[in-house]
């Protein structure tokens, strides 16, 4: 995977490290770095020297979610958000995954995030699910996620509100996941990998697997739901003005 736009390299035994770097859009979910994605897992999954995997991005970013082309495309019908499956890779790994989130998470991006096992905010990222901003409900099963992994009162304020927050803010307000200065967050992810690594890897499948299962068990349906809000929402003239508008034209 040398020179591309998602990187995956062996960092010390049995530690995997992803790093998504698509510089030229930000680490938005270009074909590049969705193929990258599901190419790295595909390469990670069978192997049974690895033992736990740390994904991150660069620089500020970490996920900046959908392209505009992307988001057009559903508007116009041409695609689903389930055609490439991105967003429950990290859930369908059978070793814990930790999210080194050490730039901003946005939309999609930050919910591809919170379906790691572990997550490692930045004080100074800026992380939200934006969904709502551009007149559309969220998809990715980010209302099933967030609400899971923040708390129902937080989720629907994150998922209603679409505001965006930053790190230093969220940990204030009591985010339960690890909030350090962005020059730490890989620091620490490693630390963390370095400490699971020393369990067995036939331990660390089975208690991920064990503690994952109702959430897989419950995605089809949310992911269901989420494709039938979007038959209502996503259709609007309104999204397609906001779209462009927001992304620029």
């Amino acid at each position: 995977m040398n020179e591309s736009v998602v990187e995956l390299c062996e960092i010390e035994p049995g530690i995997v490290k992803i790093t998504m770097q698509d510089k030229k859009y930000k680490n938005t979910f270009s074909d590049e770095l969705v193929n990258g994605l599901v190419n790295a897992f595909e390469k990670i999954n069978p192997n049974e020297s690895y033992k736990v995997v740390i994904i991150t991005g660069y620089d500020s970013y970490f996920s900046s979610g959908g392209t505009k082309e992307g988001l057009l495309d559903i508007y116009e019908g041409k695609q689903n958000f389930t055609d490439v499956n991105i967003y429950s890779l990290a859930l369908e790994c059978p070793i814990p995954v930790i999210a080194a989130m050490q730039g901003h998470g946005i939309g999609g991006g930050f919910v591809m995030g919170l379906y790691c096992d572990f997550v490692v905010l930045a004080k100074e990222g800026v992380y939200t699910t934006n969904f709502m901003k551009y007149g559309f409900t969220p998809g990715m099963g980010a209302t099933y996620i967030i609400p899971k992994k923040l708390g129902f009162t937080m989720g629907e304020e994150f998922l209603l509100g679409a505001k965006s927050y930053r790190g230093a803010e969220l940990e204030k307000r009591g985010i339960p996941f690890k909030v350090l200065p962005r020059k730490d967050v890989l620091e620490y992810s490693l630390e963390l990998a370095r400490d699971l690594a020393q369990r067995p890897r036939v331990s660390l499948v089975t208690l991920k697997n064990h503690l994952v299962k109702e959430i897989k068990k419950d995605l089809p349906i949310v992911i269901k739901e989420e494709l039938e809000m979007h038959e209502k929402t996503f259709k609007q003239n309104k999204v397609k003005q906001m779209i462009l508008e927001l992304f620029g034209k």
